[in-house]
């Protein structure tokens, strides 16, 4: 194929590379909650005027207090890849050891930066080599989870030598316990939130940082004075407050998530981690599923680095859950 779609939420490409795939299409190529949050009332009106100093700190004090963190600590953006983006511009390590595989962003920004990387499985290993260490936790696309105990010894030994830990928390949504914003503001280490995954709501684009006073002050002026709509000020607040629909959703999630893991089974494929919204399988050739799929109308996220694995986001209904066990089965007796 010559298109790239090695990425996940390309659905208008995807789309055009298999124009005889059945509609509609099942997009499980992202790790988004497919049953997302549903505002009680959006005032369009908010769309009439630039958005206010009052509704940032309104929603940023909300997302504050849901993440257990002073909202001094914590900047909104359109999203955390610009923060991921803009971040080697702000601090300057020479050395980066990264987790391996993971969110791909994080590797490209760094390299970018011109500075010395190590890509690994064991990015903790090297708190003595490196100047920043970074990691997804949980991590994407495998799922693997760091405690808050061997974080936070990281961080002290980080710390000691004026190095940075780095942690995208972007699906900590899903377990708030492995989360390290209650250590927010404190000296070399920068959390990154995403709001639209867990919350269901990706194109609102609203993200965070979480950060010592310093890089917060510079990442604000990077943004600018107004980084974020009115609706996703408005739509932000309204969740992170909702904490009802927040435990709610997590047991929602995880039992879709068990149930998802029963059928992949079923249908001979490996689930060998993710989180409660995405699985991450091992199959004999992720590329031939991939395409089989896709000629289903079932968009999937698969890998550059490697033919075994394919990730899939969860069924958002019965009806998707049987149009996928039925193009898993056809595959399966080829």
């Amino acid at each position: 194929m010559t298109l790239n779609l090695l990425h996940g939420g390309a659905l208008d490409q995807v789309r055009k590379a298999f124009p005889g795939a059945p509609e509609p299409w099942i997009d499980l190529s992202t790790g988004i909650n497919p049953w997302p949050y549903p505002p009680k009332g959006i005032n369009l009106e908010t769309l009439h005027h630039l958005p206010t100093q009052a509704a940032y700190e309104a929603c940023r004090h909300a997302m504050a207090e849901a993440l257990g963190t002073p909202a001094k600590t914590l900047c909104l953006a359109p999203g955390s890849e610009l923060l991921i983006r803009l971040l080697p511009t702000i601090i300057t390590p020479k050395r980066v050891a990264i987790l391996n595989p993971s969110y791909g962003d994080h590797e490209r920004a760094w390299v970018a930066s011109g500075c010395e990387l190590k890509l690994t499985s064991d990015p903790l290993s090297y708190v003595d080599w490196a100047d920043a260490i970074v990691l997804c936790n949980p991590n994407n696309p495998d799922g693997i989870v760091f405690s808050r105990a061997e974080l936070c010894r990281a961080h002290d030994a980080l710390k000691k030598r004026k190095a940075w830990l780095i942690v995208d928390e972007a699906y900590a949504d899903l377990s708030p316990s492995i989360s390290l914003a209650s250590l927010g503001g404190a000296e070399n280490l920068i959390l990154f939130r995403s709001f639209g995954k867990f919350f269901g709501l990706a194109g609102l684009r609203l993200g965070a940082m979480i950060a010592p006073t310093a890089v917060l002050q510079t990442m604000q002026a990077h943004l600018g004075v107004w980084p974020i709509s009115s609706i996703a000020l408005e739509i932000g607040k309204e969740a992170y407050q909702d904490l009802r629909w927040q435990e709610e959703t997590r047991r929602r999630l995880s039992s879709a998530r068990a149930s998802m893991d029963r059928m992949l089974a079923e249908c001979g494929l490996s689930v060998s981690g993710g989180s409660d919204l995405f699985r991450y399988t091992e199959t004999r050739d992720a590329d031939s599923l991939w395409k089989h799929l896709a000629q289903s109308g079932i968009y999937t996220r698969r890998f550059d680095w490697s033919t075994r694995h394919l990730r899939f986001g969860l069924l958002p209904s019965a009806e998707a859950e049987e149009r996928l066990r039925s193009a898993l089965g056809v595959h399966t007796l080829r």
